[in-house]
């Protein structure tokens, strides 16, 4: 107590502190003691697991889209490993190059003086990417490995690559319409996609299947070499082998090239196809989209005229009405008819000739060697209208070939029953109803082989990366008509360009069959004004090997198909025969008498 008599404060006892502060120590301790057993006996596979799921990071792996080659191997479309390379502006102002104790290089500025050769580029124009606080800034695209590979030397720290591929084609515009091209679509990413022909029709082929690669990363995202590194491979895609003969399709598209100089013609379609297999060795268009470049052509121009276009056909349809004729027993190839300027019939339609000739004395030969609309109008008469579109039908109108191009036409024919007082007969000659040059081909493929039609196709098959081939299955043959009325039909059509209107299609040392047409067609201003000049040929006439069609639209020097398109189709073929070693013709046989007395 103090003098005045108040109590002192009493001092607490150090012992009680040092026990509470143990105490409160060993229940801390304790805490921590069974979180670390939980952790490490109880919960410690979980954690790991998912410390371990952290640290993992997936990436997809593609396949290079596959090849599509022609009928003997060479390469029409492929796909190289190519690299964006972009920059990181930040850590670019960074980097430094040192050597021994000076810096002889530092910054953006320096980076564009060492890169800009490596890249094919002024260093102005690059310094302009380089300069800057962007993290992300492409300066190159489809930079080729061994560029990358000189960049990488030169270890510039900011400066990386985006792996891609680039689709090249290495045969330009050649076979262009069927091979098609690739690009980028809204709702995927990426510019690999085909946007048109093969490329399109056969995108899931080409694809193939994406694996993946999952691997462990430290910090900063580098990857741990020892941990965890799991791969998916990527499955490549089947190459796409075409039925087309690759020297075969740029010699009909040279030839048809000069033909529309030559005619005036603003646009034509070549076809060259085997007779026995249906295979297309060549399905030419005339202004061939370049793939490598497809926004240089006009994009109502980028796929194939030869399946999408339709157009009448006009006189090579005739042969059909002969068949039919001949398939039904109506007629014989030596039936006489006389075939007027002008033939009206029951139902009071007046149909015409090209020429007046007057009252001419034809066989049914005789009508198909002159082409005569009136006399063709005649021998199909007896035909109903039921059997007229059964013929037309049978031998591939109104239905696409399916010949393995997107956007094919299967054409124009409306039911019989639809037909009006006109196209009832029109149809007979080659009008009022509407094709694609493919499809006219198909007719004369039917005849060639025996009246046997096969589906045609550009595709022969598919290539996995194993070396396996699956062929491209096909619907079964079909036989349309009879072998005899196929072989009095090749003796006809092969006097057309004996003695006929398709003359200038002749070829030394083979003998050929064929047929001329020339059509109306509706032009720019929606009316029947445009011209469609046509021949169609088989060659050799005696040993069919193939089918050569040759359209020509609008030409100015002649509206004639056996003027026009005949020497086309006599060069084509010829230049098609020798590429397949084809033996010439043996000796001719006799002809059918094409007039009577």
């Amino acid at each position: 107590m103090t003098a005045t008599g108040a109590r002192l404060p009493r001092v607490g006892d150090p012992r009680t502190r040092q026990r509470l502060v143990t105490l409160l120590s060993l229940a801390l301790l304790a805490v921590f003691a069974v979180r670390l057993v939980t952790i490490q006996g109880v919960e410690s596979s979980a954690m790991a697991a998912a410390a371990l799921e952290n640290r993992l990071a997936t990436t997809t792996t593609e396949p290079l889209r596959a090849d599509i080659t022609d009928r003997n191997g060479v390469v029409l479309a492929t796909s190289a490993e190519r690299y964006h390379v972009f920059v990181n502006q930040q850590k670019l102002q960074e980097w430094k190059r040192v050597d021994g104790q000076a810096v002889v290089a530092e910054g953006p500025l320096d980076a564009a003086r060492i890169l800009a050769p490596i890249l094919g580029t002024s260093e102005a124009e690059l310094s302009a990417d380089l300069v800057g606080d962007q993290p992300f800034q492409y300066l190159a695209k489809y930079v080729t490995p061994e560029t990358w590979d000189l960049i990488a030397d030169e270890g510039i720290y900011g400066i990386d690559r985006e792996p891609v591929s680039e689709r090249i084609y290495p045969n330009g515009s050649i076979a262009g319409n069927i091979v098609g091209f690739v690009g980028g679509k809204e709702d995927h990413q990426g510019v690999n996609w085909g946007l048109a022909g093969i490329e399109a029709s056969f995108e899931d082929e080409l694809l193939g299947e994406p694996g993946s690669l999952t691997y462990e990363r430290g910090v900063g995202g580098t990857v741990i070499p020892t941990g965890v590194l799991e791969e998916e491979p990527a499955v490549p895609g089947s190459t796409v082998e075409l039925t087309i003969d690759r020297d075969i399709q740029y010699y009909a598209q040279e030839r048809l090239a000069e033909a529309l100089r030559v005619t005036g013609a603003p646009r034509g379609i070549v076809t060259v196809q085997e007779v026995e297999t249906g295979e297309m060795l060549a399905l030419a268009d005339s202004g061939t989209v370049d793939p490598n470049d497809p926004g240089a052509t006009d994009a109502s121009s980028r796929g194939s005229r030869a399946v999408e276009d339709v157009f009448e056909p006009g006189s090579t349809a005739k042969v059909i009405t002969v068949a039919a004729a001949l398939e039904e027993g109506l007629a014989t190839p030596t039936s006489r008819y006389v075939a007027p300027y002008q033939y009206t019939t029951d139902n009071n339609q007046t149909f015409k000739d090209s020429h007046d000739y007057g009252d001419q004395k034809l066989t049914l030969a005789g009508i198909l060697v002159n082409s005569s609309n009136t006399g063709t109008i005649q021998a199909g008469e007896r035909l109903t209208e039921a059997q007229r579109y059964e013929y037309l039908s049978k031998f591939g109108f109104g239905t696409p070939t399916g010949v393995g191009l997107p956007s094919e036409s299967g054409g124009i024919l409306h039911p019989w029953e639809n037909w009006d007082g006109r196209t009832e007969w029109a149809v007979l000659y080659g009008q009022g109803v509407s094709v694609t040059a493919l499809q006219t081909s198909q007719v004369f493929q039917t005849v060639a082989n025996g009246g046997v039609r096969v589906q045609p196709s550009v595709v022969k098959g598919l290539r996995d990366a194993d070396g396996t081939f699956v062929e491209r299955e096909r619907s079964e043959p079909t036989r349309v008509i009879s072998e005899e009325t196929a072989d009095q039909l090749m003796l006809m059509l092969e006097d057309v360009t004996e003695e006929g209107t398709g003359s200038l299609a002749q070829i030394d040392g083979y003998r050929v069959a064929g047929k001329t047409g020339t059509a109306q067609a509706v032009g720019p201003s929606g009316k029947l004004d445009s011209i469609v000049a046509s021949f169609v040929g088989i060659a050799p006439a005696d040993d069919p090997r193939i089918v050569v069609s040759v359209t020509l639209f609008d030409p100015k020097s002649s509206i004639w198909g056996g003027e026009v398109a005949a020497p086309v189709f006599s060069d084509v073929t010829t230049f098609a025969l020798q590429a397949l070693r084809v033996p010439p013709s043996g000796p001719a046989e006799e002809l059918y008498p094409t007039t009577w007395e």
